[in-house]
């Protein structure tokens, strides 16, 4: 009984309560978002009306938390009022609640007009602590941050991070084990012989993760990230899109995770898995 009701709220959450009305739909290139939990986090969502009328209705929302076994109907809210003109896509957003988690949590947000089902986005929520998974690889040590625009620095106070601030000190006489430089905004807000600087760090022991300011439009084509070997040391070098809006994106916070892991504890690189392998 029980996996008869888990298969039909599945059911309800993937198709809607009732048929789709062909005449509003979400638009195909509709993705998943990413949000940390809490209060009014804004959602984006395209609309699109394939029909040669107007859409003119009031718009409302499900949300849903999943799991592998469960689902759970978590709220029902209006929206608002939504107008798209004939065979055209609208570009909207939504603030929502999200529940406190502890971990990563899929949630499915249903846009219904009346009891027409309209379509999905499906959220994946994080809890607002990731960077404190700093602390474990740092292993007592203090962080070495040099943070011009004060990104970074808040969130390390949030999530109990001791850091040192490189802003105030010279780079070399750092010593800890690992440092990140940046973010940056411009090329200006570079120290001065940041190169040679940086690799003096790395020959005294400090792994380094360097986010690169935004490329000007005649800069070299670069990979996201890349890793330069000094001595038994490493400097990561990160494009800046990799890690943009550090504050709002999980995204970016689980990425630069994932660097000063690499650069700790580098692995070697490899092609990436198919699924279709023979």
């Amino acid at each position: 009984m029980r996996s008869l009701k888990t298969w039909l709220l599945m059911s309800l959450v993937s198709s809607g309560a009732q048929v789709a009305t062909a005449q509003l739909q979400l638009a195909p290139n509709s993705q998943q978002e990413y949000v940390f939990c809490g209060a009014t986090k804004t959602i984006s969502v395209a609309f699109h009306n394939p029909d040669n009328q107007p859409f003119d209705n009031e718009v409302h929302t499900r949300i849903f938390q999943t799991s592998s076994a469960t689902v759970a109907l978590l709220s029902e809210n209006p929206w608002k009022r939504l107008q798209v003109p004939a065979n055209e896509t609208v570009l909207a957003s939504a603030a929502l609640d999200f529940p406190a988690v502890k971990a990563e949590t899929k949630f499915v947000v249903q846009w219904l007009a009346s009891t027409n089902f309209i379509g999905k986005t499906e959220v994946l929520v994080y809890p607002t602590n990731l960077l404190a998974e700093l602390k474990p690889l740092l292993d007592g040590e203090t962080l070495g941050v040099l943070d011009p625009n004060d990104e970074l620095k808040p969130l390390l106070r949030q999530n109990g991070v001791a850091y040192a601030d490189l802003g105030q000190a010279t780079l070399e006489d750092f010593s800890g084990r690992l440092a990140i430089l940046g973010p940056f905004r411009s090329r200006a807000q570079l120290p001065e012989d940041v190169v040679k600087r940086s690799k003096a760090m790395a020959k005294n022991g400090v792994a380094i993760v360097w986010l690169q300011p935004p490329p000007g439009p005649r800069d070299p084509l670069r990979p996201s990230y890349y890793s330069v070997s000094v001595g038994t040391n490493a400097i990561v070098v990160v494009q800046s899109g990799i890690v943009a809006s550090l504050v709002e994106n999980p995204l970016s916070q689980q990425r630069l995770l994932q660097l000063c892991r690499q650069v700790l504890h580098p692995e070697p690189t490899a092609l990436p898995e198919s699924n279709n392998q023979p």
